[in-house]
């Protein structure tokens, strides 16, 4: 719970940052107010790190540029049609914007820019009641038109206006309010919901790569299960990655499959634990969270009852890929996020045999290589995806994955897994065969390939003496 005399301390702390006390003095000596605003005054009042400084001010951006100019090593003014100046001062980056008092249209999530004459007006357009407070300074003064801290206490995000006039304003913000659920560990407000249901096909008006932005920021919270239950529950997902919903497949009546849903979703929340255990400090892991998630999209479209009331999903790991490929796309993710996500929706159910039953060696060369750079992220996406009650089951997946684990090591170390490749390459191919490029060389070093991963290392001389053993058995 917030302690607020923690949180006021926290904010005399943040108006002593130095960036902030620098500028603080040279607004003020220039005639303007200057407040930090948003999302430093909201972490600063919660104990969180911020990373961000973001200012509001009565000056012009003409008068911002010249006030920052003598104090920063680097300006830039992209945003000045907006009001927003942007420099580097003390190492440090920093966003300065006019009050602002805008006006939508209704149809496009672009404003019509109107700059404001006062820090209230400023501050009660904006998305949440948690985002629209400022701090004055340099004399410290906290502004809160909005009872965001009271929000804070309470641990609710509400908009600062009727939710419907804001999410209408800028249908974004509802995406923003999964996300600063997840972010926060904060409950959308009942009324603040309602309007998200209601409003949720205004999202048709952002673009894919805004929503895209969106969901990858989600992603990387600590917590992305608490912004998907919000995105599911308001119907608002639907609007964009629809195939999460469908994952609430109607449980039949002898409950012979469990909820995809609910398992979709402890596997992403072990996926991050996993992630936390195996790499700690790393940055998030957005493709594996993704993959997670979306693991068993392929299940409602390959349903089916089979003799004796036994449900089956066949091929679902194949379909889920292309599925999540396809969806992918559609939100602009770049080609290395939605190659790794399909391949690893593809490769999830791979390990299964080897709990069924050991392996060869080649088998787990092939898993090696069919991974290749996604091997990491396999074995964490395969180990969460147990989510089974029964003791027994779940140890003695863990332990066949820790021996295949182990089994993976033990082979790089003989071998180099991790470029496995024929012993000899295609020139020498083309010399042992006495053949010219093309199609005959392919087929050639896709044997090689095989016998490398069938039977390990061999040497050249071995590898050219089958080499030759196989071409003169297919004439």
């Amino acid at each position: 719970m917030l302690n607020m005399a923690d949180g006021l301390a926290r904010l005399g702390a943040l108006a002593e940052n130095p960036v902030v006390r620098t500028l603080a003095t040279a607004f003020e000596d220039a005639g303007f107010d200057l407040a930090v605003v948003g999302g430093p005054v909201r972490d600063a009042l919660l104990g969180r790190a911020t990373h961000d400084l973001d200012f509001t001010t009565n000056a012009s951006p003409d008068d911002i540029l010249k006030i920052v100019t003598p104090l920063s090593t680097a300006q830039w003014d992209i945003g000045r049609a907006f009001g927003t100046i942007g420099a580097r001062v003390q190492g440090e980056q920093v966003e300065i914007t006019t009050y602002r008092a805008d006006s939508y249209d209704g149809v496009t999530r672009k404003p019509t820019v109107e700059f404001g004459d006062t820090i209230d007006g400023d501050l009660v357009r904006r998305d949440f009641t948690v985002n629209s407070m400022a701090l004055l300074v340099p004399s410290v003064k906290l502004v809160d038109p909005t009872g965001g801290v009271e929000d804070l206490v309470a641990g609710v995000l509400r908009t600062p206006a009727d939710p419907r006039v804001s999410f209408g304003d800028d249908p974004l913000r509802m995406l923003r309010a999964a996300r600063f659920s997840a972010q926060l560990g904060f409950r959308v407000e009942e009324a603040t919901s309602d309007a998200i249901t209601e409003l949720r096909e205004t999202l048709k008006i952002v673009s894919p790569e805004r929503i895209q932005s969106e969901l990858v920021r989600l992603m990387q919270t600590d917590d992305p299960v608490r912004g998907i239950r919000v995105l599911v529950d308001t119907g608002l997902i639907d609007e964009f990655l629809p195939e999460v919903t469908d994952l609430r497949l109607e449980v039949d009546e002898h409950h012979h499959h469990k909820d995809v849903y609910e398992h979709s979703l402890t596997v992403l929340a072990q996926a991050i634990e996993l992630e936390h255990a195996r790499h700690p400090g790393a940055a998030p892991d957005v493709p594996l969270r993704i993959a997670a998630l979306l693991h068993d999209i392929g299940k409602p479209r390959t349903r089916k009852l089979e003799a004796g009331g036994v449900v089956t999903f066949h091929h679902h790991d194949v379909v889920g890929s292309r599925m999540a490929r396809k969806r992918l796309q559609a939100l602009r993710f770049d080609t290395d996020t939605t190659d790794a996500v399909a391949t690893l929706i593809e490769l999830h159910l791979r390990f299964f045999g080897y709990a069924e039953g050991a392996w060869t060696d080649a088998a787990v060369r092939r898993y090696v290589r069919d991974a290749g750079d996604l091997l990491e992220r396999l074995h964490i996406l395969t180990r969460a995806d147990v989510t089974t009650r029964n003791k027994r089951k779940a140890g003695r997946l863990a332990s066949a994955y820790d021996d295949i684990e182990s089994r993976i090591a033990a082979l790089r170390e003989q071998e180099e897994l991790d470029s496995i490749r024929p012993e000899i390459d295609g020139n020498r191919i083309q010399q042992v065969l006495g053949i010219t490029p093309g199609r005959e060389v392919g087929e050639a070093y896709k044997f090689l390939l095989d016998l490398r991963l069938d039977e390990g290392v061999l040497g050249p001389e071995v590898a050219e003496q089958r080499l030759r053993e196989w071409w003169a058995a297919r004439s």
